[in-house]
C-alpha cells in the first residue's frame, strides 16, 4: 500500500523551535545527542518516574495484596497444614481475578497521571533531537499543554487492552483450575494476547503522530495505520529495541536487577527516545518537512522586541563571521622571510643514513629559528596595532551597553568600517 501521509506536512508541533535537518546520519546524530545531552536526560527520566509513582504502587499494593493478605487469609502457602472447609477448588486463582479487576483498573487510571509526564518528556526530547540538545524545564510544562491528550488517548487504549489481556489470562486460569473449557480459555487468551500486542504498536504511532503534528481526531487514527502498515517490519523491530529495559525485567533474576536501576535513571527515556528518533526517521522518508512555514508561524507568535532581538543576534553572529574571515593569520604575527639560504641541506640523488640525519638535525633548526624570530617581532608596532584593531571590534560584539545609555547597533555593515 503507498504512503500517503502529506495531509502532516507543514503541521508539525514546533512552538519555540524550528526543526533543522540532522547533520549526519539518523542514528548516529541520536547517539551523539545521547551523549552531550546525558545528564538532562536524566532529569526528564525522573519526571518520567514521578509520573508513574501512582502506577508502580497500584502493581505493588496488588502484590502485597495477592501475596501477603489473601495468603495469610486463606493460607495459600503450601508449606502450612491446614484442614480445608468445603470444596475450595479455583478458590485461588478466583480471588487473583477479583483482585486483579480491582487494581489493574486502578492501573488504566494511574495511566492518566503518567500521560503527564510522557507528553511534557516526549516534546523535550523532540526538541533536543531537532535542535542538537537544546533544553529548558518550562519545555517540560508546554509539552504537557500541547501533547497531553494526545498522549492520553493510545495510553489509555494500551490500558485497556492490557487490562483485558490480563483478565482473561485469569479467567483462563480459573477454568484450568475448575476443569471447565480448557480449549476455549486458551483460545481466548492467545487471541488477546495478540490483540494487545497489535494495539500496542499502533498506539506507539497514535502517539508518533499525536505528539509531532497538529491532525484532526480522524486524520491522527487514519495516518498512524498508514504508517504502521507502510512501515511493519521497521516498527517491529524498532518497538523491540526500544523496549530493551523491559526484556531485562522479564528475564528475572540479574537482569531483572539492572533493569530497576536502568528505568531509575534512564530506562524511561531510553524507550521514548528510540520510538521518537525512529519515528523521525520514518516521517522524514515519506513527509517533506515545510520549514518554511514553521518558521514564519513560530515568527507569529513573536512579540516585536522578540524579533528585533534575534535579528540583532543574527547581525551579530554575521559580524563575528566576517571578523574571524577578516583576520589574517600571515599579518598577525611575524613571519621570518626567505633568505637564500633556508638552512636546511639538500640531499642528493643517492642519499645514505647520515644526509637523512642531517636533514633532519636542520629542520628543527629551522623550527627554532622561526620560533625565536616570532618571538623577537611580536611586539613590532605593525602586529601590535593590527591585532589590536581586531581586539577592540571583537570587544565592541562583547560589550554590554550601560545602564541609561543608547544601545549601539552592531551589524555586518557597520562593525567592520
Amino acid at each position: 500500500m503507498a504512503i500517503n501521509v502529506s495531509n502532516l506536512e507543514g503541521k508539525e508541533i514546533t512552538d519555540d523551535f524550528v526543526r533543522k535537518a540532522t547533520p549526519t546520519g539518523r542514528w548516529g546524530y541520536t547517539w551523539s545527542v545521547f551523549k552531550a545531552s546525558f545528564l538532562k536526560l536524566i532529569l526528564l527520566n525522573i519526571f518520567i518516574l514521578i509520573s508513574f509513582a501512582p502506577g508502580i504502587a497500584v502493581i505493588m499494593f496488588r502484590n502485597i495484596y495477592v501475596g501477603d493478605i489473601l495468603g495469610g487469609a486463606y493460607q495459600f502457602n503450601t508449606s502450612i497444614i491446614h484442614v480445608p472447609v468445603g470444596n475450595i477448588t479455583g478458590l485461588t486463582e478466583m480471588l487473583i481475578l477479583s483482585a486483579d479487576l480491582r487494581f489493574y483498573s486502578l492501573l488504566i487510571v494511574a495511566g492518566f497521571i503518567a500521560s503527564l509526564g510522557i507528553s511534557g518528556a516526549t516534546y523535550c526530547i523532540r526538541k533536543i533531537l531537532l535542535t542538537n540538545g537544546q533544553f529548558s524545564i518550562k519545555n517540560f510544562f508546554h509539552g504537557i499543554k500541547v501533547g497531553y491528550f494526545n498522549t492520553l488517548l493510545p495510553v489509555t487504549l494500551f490500558m485497556v487492552m492490557f487490562f483485558m489481556s490480563k483478565i482473561v489470562g485469569d479467567w483462563k486460569n480459573v477454568e484450568y483450575a475448575i476443569g471447565g473449557n480448557k480449549a476455549g480459555a486458551m483460545t481466548a487468551y492467545v487471541f488477546a494476547i495478540i490483540a494487545t500486542v497489535l494495539m500496542g504498536i499502533y498506539c506507539a504511532w497514535l502517539y508518533a503522530v499525536g505528539t509531532n503534528y497538529r491532525v484532526k481526531f480522524t486524520q491522527l487514527f487514519k495516518n498512524s495505520f498508514v504508517m504502521l502498515i507502510g512501515t511493519p517490519l521497521q516498527t517491529v523491530f524498532m518497538a523491540a529495541f526500544a523496549l530493551i529495559p523491559v526484556w531485562f525485567f522479564l528475564l528475572g533474576g540479574l537482569m531483572q536487577t539492572l533493569s530497576y536501576i536502568m528505568f531509575i535513571f534512564i530506562g524511561f527515556i531510553f524507550v521514548i527516545l528510540s520510538w521518537i528518533s525512529y519515528s523521525q526517521w520514518a516521517f522524514d522518508l515519506f513527509i517533506t518537512p515545510n520549514l518554511k512555514a514553521a518558521q514564519e508561524d513560530l515568527n507569529s507568535k513573536k512579540t516585536p522586541k522578540q524579533l528585533q532581538e534575534e535579528k540583532a543576534e543574527a547581525d551579530r553572529q554575521t559580524a563575528r563571521a566576517l571578523l574571524a574571515a577578516g583576520k589574517s593569520e600571515l599579518a598577525s604575527k611575524p613571519v621570518m622571510p626567505i633568505e637564500g639560504k633556508c638552512g636546511v641541506a639538500r640531499t642528493a640523488v643517492t642519499f645514505r643514513r647520515d644526509d637523512i640525519a642531517l636533514a633532519d638535525t636542520n629542520r628543527e633548526k629551522l623550527k627554532e629559528n622561526i620560533a625565536n624570530y616570532e618571538k623577537e617581532h611580536i611586539n613590532d608596532p605593525v602586529y601590535v596595532e593590527y591585532n589590536k584593531m581586531f581586539q577592540d571590534r571583537e570587544k565592541a560584539l562583547q560589550d554590554e551597553p550601560k545602564k541609561g545609555k543608547k544601545k549601539k547597533k552592531i551589524s555586518s555593515d557597520n562593525l567592520l568600517k
